[in-house]
């Protein structure tokens, strides 16, 4: 699945830095054109609104004045030239060059950092360059951001704002580099930096979620699918796209069903993750395997006879299922052991013959699911409606999967719940009258 960054994107986090080519990060030093028409060069460059005309100017400075002091300056104008063009790769290769000229250049480590992730072409160099760009940003945020570097025209709380949003998005390219790497617990610490700084990035969110999933590792599954929840959820500043939420939450609702069991509780956690970012304190999400023992603990204690009997149907249907016939079920009498269970209970489905049988058909399970056959030492006496509920115990003597079917020889003396014969009443005597 394929999530994409809006194109508004663009720096948010460094508005106060841009405006202007020349702000880039180091203390200015005196520069010099070479002559009038590198001059009027650089003048034309900076008038110029056709971004098409304006590389062509940029290019012809390039090749008459290779060596200018204006070098950096040169390639923030092609930054944003091709910005206004949409050449995303040429954008960062000049970013690139940028930082090579100027490792602290604000506006080169940022667009580095930005389109890391979006430029679809994840090769090593690219990885590289990124995550050099991200460390070199992080290492360098005290002076970049230091108190004597604000501009004067920008707030205390937007240059605090700037620092976060830059650290936010350095730990977002760090992770994202690792995820392509597949260093999935480096990428998962990065992205939980990123989203310290900017809780409201709903595709690190989603990255995040995704990073844990691929680490296989069961305690941090649950994690995953909140981070999931959040990413489809979240509709502030900073969300995904609603076709990006819709995508996701897809997603979301069949690992979460495959992880649960159900859909139990679904809504739940995306309330939760709506309001918050991470987790809240003791967060847990149960899997369908907890689930699972938690209903059999508790059909063990109240119904421990049905629990006996639905674990050794799941034993004989189960991948071991002709082991475990041959070493615990044939010829064993059932039920037994510890369980403490002295019958099975069942309702009758069908007997033969009709009337005095010696075999009867129980269902266990349900109500009426042929799962069991008596094999009767001696007729029953009568007959039994369907459904009349029978209690027995006996030897396991046959089985088969598929249709399940497992056949017990049963004495007679062991079975309990055969209706007595209706025993008919006697025909009334006539009375005999007497002759007068």
């Amino acid at each position: 699945m394929l999530v994409r960054l809006s194109k508004t994107l663009i720096l948010v986090a460094l508005v106060a830095l841009m405006a202007a080519p020349g702000a880039s990060g180091q203390e200015a030093k005196k520069k010099e054109v070479k002559d009038r028409a590198e001059y009027d060069l650089y003048a034309a460059i900076t008038k110029e609104t056709d971004n098409n005309k304006k590389l062509q100017l940029l290019n012809e400075w390039k090749q008459k004045y290779a060596n200018t002091d204006f070098k950096e300056d040169r390639l923030e104008f092609y930054l944003f030239t091709y910005q206004g063009l949409n050449r995303a790769a040429d954008m960062h290769e000049t970013a690139k060059e940028l930082v090579a000229v100027n490792p602290k250049n604000i506006r080169g480590l940022s667009w580095v950092l930005l389109l890391t992730p979006t430029l679809g072409k994840n090769t090593p160099d690219i990885l590289d360059t990124g995550e050099k760009a991200a460390n070199s940003l992080l290492s360098s945020t005290d002076t970049l951001f230091a108190a004597s570097a604000k501009p004067a025209a920008t707030s205390e709380a937007d240059w605090t704002k700037a620092r976060t949003d830059s650290e936010s998005l350095a730990h977002k390219t760090l992770g994202w580099v690792a995820m392509q790497r597949k260093d999935y617990p480096a990428a998962e610490k990065q992205f939980k930096e990123s989203l310290k700084d900017n809780p409201n990035a709903g595709e690190v969110s989603y990255w995040l979620g995704t990073v844990l999933v691929s680490q296989r590792v069961a305690e941090k599954q649950a994690e995953a699918l909140f981070h999931f929840a959040r990413a489809s959820t979240y509709e502030g500043p900073g969300a995904l796209s609603a076709q990006g939420r819709a995508e996701i939450n897809k997603y979301f609702e069949k690992v979460y069903n495959s992880f649960h069991g159900s859909a139990e509780g679904i809504d739940a956690l995306r309330q939760a993750a709506k309001t918050s970012a991470t987790p809240p304190e003791g967060f847990k999400i149960k899997s369908s395997y907890e689930v699972a023992l938690e209903k059999e603990e508790e059909l063990k204690r109240s119904n421990p006879m049905l629990a006996l009997w639905l674990n050794v149907r799941s034993e004989l249907t189960g991948p071991n299922g002709p082991q475990y016939w041959e070493g615990s079920v044939k010829g064993a009498g059932l039920p037994g052991g510890a369980s403490g269970v002295t019958k099975f209970k069942g309702k009758l489905v069908s007997q033969s013959p009709a009337k005095n049988p010696k075999e009867l058909v129980l269902a266990i399970s349900d109500a009426s699911t042929p799962e069991v056959t008596l094999k009767l030492d001696e007729a029953m006496a009568g007959a039994a409606e369907p459904g009349t509920e029978i209690e027995f115990e006996g030897v396991a003597s046959a089985f088969t999967k598929d249709p399940f079917m497992l056949t017990f020889d049963v004495d007679k003396a062991k079975v309990a719940g055969w209706p007595a014969p209706v025993k008919k009443a006697p025909a009334a005597k006539k009375a005999i009258r007497k002759k007068k």
